[in-house]
């Protein structure tokens, strides 16, 4: 169910393509302080934690239940970094890093927890074989600024980066690791490999 919600979460990018990112911020940046004001008051005003818990309490992961930790949802942090990588990335970065994060997180964990039998890392080969794959299928699905090859091996290399950062040890939340870092290696490797191209002016009026 909690992997359900995530997928739908799918719909950012798609209505980040249609409107510009003034347009996606105003969206965003509202959502984004109202879940996230939810998510702290839970942890300091019983009221709302009592309704909170009983509406949402089944989606959360355990970790998300530990009131000495004091953590972020889940919802939060896909907001959180949905509106850090609009603000940063170009458009066309934006939709593919985020994309690949609801879609291939998504498969990595269904497949990694059914199939996963092998360590990889923190997680196992299968899920994050899962994680690649259907990283190049959200590649293959996703815009781009030019029909060449170029930008497909540029998207990919980030995914199999992305896949890597999914799979490492660290204590920092997937949904902002992923886009992040699959956002920045594509952000880099577009400076190196395309030089003449302005992602900004495209992202804006290209897509």
């Amino acid at each position: 169910m909690r992997k359900g919600i995530h997928l739908s979460s799918l719909s950012i990018p798609i209505i980040y393509y249609f409107i510009s990112r003034t347009e996606g911020l105003l969206l965003l940046v509202p959502l984004t302080l109202l879940c996230l004001s939810i998510d702290l008051l839970r942890h300091y005003h019983a009221p709302t934690a009592r309704v909170f818990y009983r509406a949402f309490g089944a989606l959360l992961r355990k970790h998300e239940h530990d009131e000495k930790v004091k953590r972020l949802s889940g919802a939060s942090h896909v907001l959180i970094s949905a509106t850090l990588c609009v603000l940063i990335f170009p458009k066309l970065i934006t939709i593919t890093s985020f994309a690949i994060l609801i879609v291939s997180d998504s498969a990595a964990a269904l497949v990694g927890r059914r199939f996963g039998s092998r360590r990889f890392l923190s997680k196992s080969v299968e899920g994050s074989a899962a994680f690649f794959l259907s990283a190049l299928v959200v590649i293959a699905a996703t815009p781009k600024i030019s029909t060449g090859v170029g930008e497909y091996l540029i998207a990919a290399f980030a995914a199999a980066v992305g896949t890597v950062v999914e799979a490492l040890p660290v204590n920092i939340d997937d949904n902002l690791s992923i886009p992040i870092s699959v956002g920045l290696i594509m952000w880099i490797l577009y400076g190196v490999f395309y030089p003449s191209l302005n992602l900004h002016l495209q992202s804006l009026t290209g897509l």
